[in-house]
């Protein structure tokens, strides 16, 4: 198994859970996800991982960088032992945000899970695809 940090994208209506609101936050547990594909990516994050932040619904761009600060565990606002959390902080905001137009406009992003899988709530994104989307993005970690 590899140690290389890999790279995840998690979707949020702003209006439930924003950018903004992550940033005052300073970390948070990644909550409420009730899709199989979307709790095995959950189960799948290690700690130092990186994670794009994508407004869903409202906006439809990648507007933020995080990283998983703890690994999965039990969903805390269930009794259902199917569903975990992870724990997140936030790095930084993108110094261009990333439109959903973009990404599929993109000849190096046509097979991102966001396009492919749009209703996914928590994906993988290759190590390609992720240095696409920070050159997209003009933001450098």
């Amino acid at each position: 198994m590899s140690n290389k940090k890999l790279f995840w994208l998690v979707k949020q209506e702003p209006s439930k859970y924003s950018w903004e609101t992550f940033l005052k936050d300073g970390e948070t547990y990644w909550d409420g996800v009730r899709n199989y594909q979307a709790r095995n990516n959950l189960q799948s994050m290690k700690k130092g991982d990186l994670v794009f932040f994508y407004h869903s619904v409202t906006g439809k761009e990648i507007v933020g960088l995080a990283k998983v600060t703890r690994e999965a565990y039990p969903d805390p606002t269930t009794d259902d032992s199917r569903w975990v959390v992870v724990d997140l902080k936030p790095i930084k905001s993108l110094a261009h945000p990333v439109s959903l137009e973009e990404i599929k406009n993109h000849k190096d992003l046509q097979e991102n899970a966001l396009i492919r899988q749009s209703r996914l709530s928590v994906m993988p994104i290759t190590k390609k695809e992720s240095q696409v989307i920070l050159r997209l993005s003009k933001t450098t970690i």
